[in-house]
């Protein structure tokens, strides 16, 4: 038979429980680095398949890789697990793991046929920890041919559009009073964060357009008549490539010092994670994936903008492996991601097909890759094929 009817085939057998795993990951959202039973479920269904799963890689709990076929051209499917603070999987996580996981069991049966080493890697705090980043610098990732990957949007595009991004942790340390009694007495540290802040207002107007800074107060004090003595907050800073994130964050970073200078607070910053890189998609692959994909239905309109504000680190491992992360529409009305009503859009019929035909268009863009000589010889040899100055340039 056609590994591609095959695996479609494959597919209608697994479909019920590709979409129950989705929702079981959905219903019990977990915050980044504690994705226990989120990755326990993922391993779990691997393992009942027959994958030869490892949990805690790259000495992180709730990081997994699982392996299934001995072929000469190792293929990575990625998942993600991990929620947002108060809004679920308003980032459809659960749907990119349900896809990763399927599309690794089509490709399983058909492996060793191929030639293929079929891996999964469970990735956690992918919302701002950095897992996949520890994960690349500790070698989970080596031997890797290509990697890939889909995520949920209200749009399908084939190649990543994604910014470089640092996540700044920011703490102002002061002196308490009595802000009524003794106010001189007080060192205000939340004054300190309106000084940064209004430097950071005005710092915009001297930025790319492909820039972004924003952040929240974490802790701005206890009580109005208590000079804040200590104050906490988290800041993204973002950018087109990483060169240019280290520039403006350097120009962030004096922002915060000048609030520090006018108040007398002491500043503390420190990063929450590696930065995220800007991303390089594999422009082959992703011509592949788009042309199974639209075997499927979907349709991918040009985009409006070639401006993306999102991050992710699949960008860091884009860097190093040929790498795709194309968004797979769902029909969510005005939701968009990291509102709660996508979060309730992404365990809805529309989200169940976007994990069917996620993990079918990967699988089907896995066996193209094995198939076409090709394209297995340049993966096989690592050579990258970006896109660069509007083009495709190998590398």
């Amino acid at each position: 038979m056609d590994p591609k009817a095959a695996a479609q085939r494959q597919l209608e057998g697994i479909s019920a429980e590709a979409i129950d795993l989705s929702h079981r990951i959905h219903d019990d959202p977990e915050l980044g680095f504690a994705e226990h039973h989120a990755s326990e479920n993922v391993a779990t269904v691997l393992e009942a398949a027959g994958f030869a799963v490892e949990t805690g890689v790259a000495d992180l709990p709730t990081a997994l890789a699982a392996s299934a076929g001995s072929g000469e051209l190792t293929v990575g499917l990625f998942a993600e697990y991990d929620a947002l603070p108060g809004v679920g999987h308003a980032c459809g996580h659960n749907v990119i793991a349900a896809a990763a996981v399927t599309a690794a069991r089509l490709l399983a049966p058909l492996a060793d046929d191929l030639g293929l080493t079929v891996k999964v890697f469970g990735t956690p705090a992918e919302e701002g920890g950095g897992g996949k980043v520890l994960m690349l610098e500790r070698g989970a990732f080596d031997g890797v041919h290509a990697a890939m990957m889909v995520h949920p949007s209200p749009e399908d595009q084939a190649t990543a559009r994604a910014l470089a991004v640092s996540h700044l942790a920011v703490t102002y340390t002061g002196t308490t009073a009595h802000a009524g009694v003794a106010p001189e007495r007080g060192i205000n540290a939340a004054d300190a964060f309106t000084v940064a802040q209004v430097a950071i207002g005005l710092l915009r107007q001297h930025i790319t357009a492909d820039s972004r800074i924003h952040g929240i107060i974490t802790n701005g004090g206890e009580a109005p008549n208590i000079v804040p003595g200590h104050t906490e907050g988290r800041f993204y800073v973002r950018a087109g490539t990483l060169p240019q994130l280290e520039d403006l964050q350097r120009r962030v970073e004096r922002c915060f010092q000048a609030g520090a200078l006018a108040t007398g607070a002491e500043l503390d910053i420190s990063l929450e994670s590696p930065p995220y890189s800007h991303f390089e998609s594999d422009v082959r692959m992703a011509s592949l994936y788009q042309s199974n994909a639209e075997r499927l239905g979907r349709r991918f309109e040009p985009t409006t903008t070639s401006i993306f504000g999102g991050s992710t680190d699949m960008a860091n491992v884009s860097l190093v492996i040929p790498t795709i992360h194309p968004t797979i529409a769902l029909v969510c009305g005005e939701a968009i991601n990291h509102q709660p009503e996508f979060a309730e859009w992404c365990a809805k019929p529309t989200a169940d097909r976007a994990v069917l035909d996620g993990a079918l268009a990967m699988a089907w863009t896995v066996i193209d890759i094995a198939i076409q000589n090709e394209e297995r010889r340049r993966l096989l040899d690592g050579v990258r094929a970006i896109e660069a100055h509007g083009g495709a340039a190998e590398t």
